[in-house]
């Protein structure tokens, strides 16, 4: 556990911060209405480990379903400042349920930290009779201040690590889970119990040397491979500028007859494509010997981010190269003597 002794809770809207009608519901709420100090109200004398402080930050509010990546970078770039100060021991972020596993890997993707980073949320509004926010914020509190360094999600009282977490129901409380991988721990009681071998998953496809920038985000989108695909849709993309593309593909990495020739129409234009697999567990196997470096062990979802960064990087280190062989012909520009 980290030497600090508080935690940074960072908000940005979902389904934990939502307000519905009167009658309790669990539907027809909107998101992202309270703020992150206001979560904090119903379990404050509760939630809080004896001896921890917490400093509170709303760095978006939003449903996360609109979560873009000028939220991400600014989410980040919080965390980043948090997690430098010595006292701090990790960060809590308050998120929505429909991106939760983009946004977790996207955040270990670029901080690699060293210190817990909890994402939570709710699948019901703060004014549902049934709301899990205030359970799930405790049980983040928890998990942060006896953590593990990596970002994690924690929901119904399971850790979850940023690569295996997805969500796996649209109602449901329990809608979150790591598939085969199982959870990575379960907080009981203000007390986490960690699997054995729970760790964050600190070697990244894509790892990040360099903050990204907004501008120069690359455009990558997911193409899925079903009965009667058609190739219009890749070569739409494609005339459209499109830089990448993550083929869900069929069962163990197989893809449509019929985008087969648009897929490799777009590589000979400079796309990057790489494959997944559109079942909700498991992993592509290769035939040894036959490793294929574009098939992905990541879902569709967080292969695509993790082939944002990585296009990204590309790009700026051709940008370095441009400007060292720019300065290198004005210096030979110059007379000798």
């Amino acid at each position: 556990m980290s030497e600090g002794r508080k935690i940074a809770i960072l908000g940005t809207g979902g389904t934990i911060a939502g307000l519905g009608d009167a009658q309790g519901g669990g539907v027809g709420y909107q998101a992202g209405q309270l703020g992150v100090a206001q979560l904090l109200q119903p379990i404050a004398d509760q939630a809080v480990p004896q001896g921890w402080s917490l400093e509170l930050e709303q760095v978006a509010q939003l449903d996360s379903k609109d979560m873009d990546v000028a939220v991400w970078l600014q989410l980040a770039q919080a965390c980043q400042r948090w997690l430098l100060q010595p006292d701090v021991a990790g960060v809590v972020i308050t998120h929505g349920t429909d991106t939760l596993e983009e946004t977790a890997w996207f955040l270990q993707c670029v901080l690699q930290p060293v210190k817990p980073v909890v994402l939570t949320c709710a699948m019901r509004p703060a004014t549902a009779l049934s709301a899990d926010g205030p359970a799930n914020l405790r049980d983040a509190l928890a998990c942060t201040a006896q953590g593990r360094a990596g970002v994690w999600a924690v929901a119904s009282g399971e850790v979850h690590s940023a690569q295996q977490v997805h969500k796996a129901h649209p109602y449901r409380v329990h809608a979150f889970t790591s598939g085969e991988a199982g959870p990575a721990g379960w907080v009981e009681e203000g007390r986490v119990r960690w699997a054995g071998g729970s760790e964050a998953a600190l070697s990244c496809a894509a790892v990040w040397k360099a903050w990204p920038v907004a501008e120069a985000w690359p455009w990558v989108e997911i193409v899925t491979s079903t009965a009667g695909a058609r190739p219009a849709a890749v070569d739409a993309l494609v005339a459209a500028g499109v830089q990448g593309l993550v083929v869900a593909c069929t069962g163990n990495g197989s893809v449509h007859q019929a985008l087969q020739q648009a897929l490799q129409r777009a590589q000979d234009r400079g796309v990057r494509v790489w494959r997944s697999t559109r079942c909700e567990q498991g992993q592509i196997v290769q035939a040894q010997g036959e490793e294929d470096p574009l098939v992905s062990p990541l879902s569709p979802l967080k292969a695509r981010i993790s082939l944002m960064l990585e296009l990204l990087h590309a790009a700026r280190q051709a940008k370095v190269s441009e400007a060292s062989g720019a300065m290198r012909v004005r210096v030979d520009c110059y007379p000798s003597g």
